[in-house]
């Protein structure tokens, strides 16, 4: 496991530092490095990681999540929330849609599984997208109009949308009866997950006031906070739904509003945990990806991501009608909506293992979109910000 860890860090940060020489992003290094050392090519990576691998991938994610919790001020939500409560749904909704119509054209599956596969491909990743907004929020760059926060807060929600509506198709598809209370309980979850967020923070805040400890260990008692309100989840999905990834969000929300110089410190230390974080999720993603299943991926295949790509631009352009942002803003939020990873990583195979008879075309699909995608979102994200968005320096901290 050691030799492993060696060759993940050196790997990945030798490859990272490459492709910032070349002005693109770090993170394609991460999973050149996980998809070069992973199962499916050198086979360098010890068994014991990638079995704790989606575990690990959580706790990265979890990371970036607190990080962003405790620099997004809840308050700026209030003049952010219809479009980033419409950039929640809208966009993927209107993806799944153009998949749901053009997959069974392309490949010869069902509509249901042609759904199956637009659930799968409609999220957005919040580990490509989260820290890029985070250093907007330091910068400057768009933080007049609260773009950072609005794109934070809606990518969130967006995920917890497409993971509901793919349990429901996959239930659908084992039980043959669509199951629609499973939707409209998407806002439970949402609601519940806020709730959650919020009364763990004003708990973990009248301790760190109430009990004098390090600031290091605030950041353990943080984690395991974390931890459990995603264990709590997981828990209580057979009774009632509740958004774990949104709650560790709105925790560090909670600490910011009601503590705001911990908040302050606590940012420093969450920024020095991701350097390692973000090498372990990135290089996680990439050994989840079997190459050997693009041989299977043909010329429909590039043309249904790019058509669903188009979709998603026209989604995010819709949920931003009547909202203050330019042409140029609405742009930038379109290309920080186009990247994905960890989600389609997470669930992709999914439907293999249950026995789908697609599986394997989908799996191919969710691939294609992560290789894809997720480089040109993040590329899109760097390379147009100081372009598209107002430099507000007066509201940097």
């Amino acid at each position: 496991m050691l030799l492993s860890a060696a060759l993940i860090i050196m790997t990945s940060l030798l490859l990272s530092q490459i492709f910032f020489k070349l002005k693109l992003p770090g993170i394609i290094g991460m999973l050149i490095t996980g998809i070069i050392l992973g199962p499916y090519v050198l086979n360098l990576i010890d068994s014991n990681i990638l079995y704790l691998s989606t575990d690990l991938r959580q706790i990265a994610l979890i990371v970036i999540l607190v990080r962003a919790g405790l620099s997004l001020d809840l308050e700026d939500l209030k003049s952010v929330g219809r479009p980033a409560i419409l950039l929640s749904f809208i966009p993927a909704t209107i993806e799944m849609f153009a998949i749901i119509i053009f997959a069974p054209m392309f490949f010869n599956i069902s509509y249901l599984e042609a759904a199956i596969l637009g659930a799968i491909v409609a999220a957005v990743s919040p580990a490509v997208v989260v820290p890029r907004m985070l250093k907007l929020m330091k910068t400057g760059y768009g933080k007049d109009k609260k773009i950072p926060q609005m794109i934070l807060t809606g990518a969130s929600i967006d995920d917890i949308y497409v993971i509901i509506l793919f349990t429901s198709f996959i239930q659908t598809y084992a039980t043959s009866s669509f199951n629609l209370i499973s939707i409209l309980l998407i806002p439970v979850a949402i609601i519940f997950g806020v709730l959650l967020g919020i009364v763990t923070g004003i708990i973990l805040v009248w301790i760190f006031k109430k009990f004098h400890v390090r600031d290091t260990l605030k950041v353990l008692m943080i984690f395991s906070a974390a931890f459990l309100l995603i264990v709590l989840e997981q828990t209580l999905a057979a009774y009632v739904p509740i958004s774990g990834l949104l709650a560790v969000i709105i925790l560090g929300g909670t600490i910011l509003k009601h503590y705001d110089l911990l908040a302050q410190r606590l940012v420093g230390k969450f920024e020095k945990i991701w350097v390692i974080a973000e090498i372990m999720l990135f290089v996680l993603v990439g050994a989840a990806v079997d190459i050997r299943v693009l041989s299977s991926v043909g010329l429909f295949s590039l043309i249904l991501i790019a058509i669903a790509m188009f979709f998603r631009i026209t989604g995010v352009m819709i949920a931003l009608i009547k909202s203050n942002l330019n042409k140029k803003e609405k742009l930038f939020i379109s290309f920080a909506y186009s990247p994905k990873a960890t989600v389609q990583a997470a669930i992709g195979a999914i439907p293999l293992a249950l026995g789908i008879p697609s599986g394997h075309l989908i799996l191919s699909i969710a691939v294609l979109a992560i290789l894809i995608t997720a480089p040109f979102g993040a590329i899109m994200i760097d390379i147009s910000y100081q372009k598209l968005l107002e430099n507000n320096q007066s509201a940097i901290n």
